[in-house]
């Protein structure tokens, strides 16, 4: 049984379509990327169940660096991420993940590896090869054959999005999850508050967003899983200072 549920060129043509539905300028969160020019990608190993079932939609994860890196700035496998040499960045992407009915597809079989260009080219992006490589192994894999494919569709997604300024929304008393879900639907025309996701670590800190799409690459509402804290929830934001 394959993870396959679809022709390979849907991905691309479905996310240029919606796309073109909900235009958007591109703001980068790479606040001052200086990307290395040569990368070297480690191989990653299957540490999980492969779980093969339909795709029923997708989520783009992204990550708030200020707090991904609080406590590992001297860390060497994080270092393009956190070290500062290579600028500093607020929300990346973490990854793309098809979603399943109760569960999601994960760790299909493949022999395809990220390259040290495709790497390189998608550093300012999602500032980690091995970060990339897991990424592609565990969740592209179970969406296309070719990890050029993952991370173009990826890139298109990610350069879609207005990212609203979580350094000014951190500043504002009494924030909740709410404000960010509508800072964010504000900012990007067509978005339901309702299809923002909000991951918070157990001191109420802002971890991700997790931003749902159908399988047609269309924002859909989360599910209870996704979706996080209630709008009330209160939340804090970590400037990296």
């Amino acid at each position: 049984m394959t993870c396959m549920t679809r022709p390979r060129a849907f991905l691309p043509v479905a996310v240029t379509a919606v796309i073109a539905a909900f235009p958007a300028p591109a703001i980068a969160q790479a606040h001052q990327c200086r990307a290395a020019q040569r990368v070297s990608v480690p191989t990653v190993r299957v540490d999980g169940p492969r779980r093969t079932m339909p795709t029923t939609g997708y989520t783009l994860a992204l990550s708030w660096s200020p707090e991904f890196c609080k406590s590992r700035e001297g860390q060497a496998r994080h270092a393009a991420q956190c070290s500062g040499k290579n600028g500093r960045f607020g929300l990346i992407v973490h990854g793309l993940w098809p979603q399943g009915r109760g569960g999601w597809p994960q760790w299909c079989p493949t022999r395809s590896r990220v390259s040290p260009a495709e790497a390189a080219r998608n550093m300012c992006m999602m500032p980690g090869a091995r970060l990339q490589a897991r990424q592609w192994v565990k969740h592209g894999s179970c969406m296309t054959r070719r990890p050029r494919t993952y991370f173009k569709v990826t890139r298109i997604l990610w350069n879609s999005l207005r990212i609203p300024e979580l350094d000014r929304l951190s500043r504002q008393e009494g924030l909740s999850a709410g404000d960010i879900r509508t800072a964010f639907a504000s900012a990007n025309k067509g978005w339901p508050a309702r299809a923002i996701g909000i991951k918070l670590n157990g001191r109420g800190w802002l971890q991700e967003l997790r931003l749902c799409y159908s399988r047609r690459f269309r924002p859909e509402p989360c599910d209870a899983r996704r979706l996080g804290p209630a709008d009330r929830a209160k939340v804090k934001i970590w400037r990296g200072m």
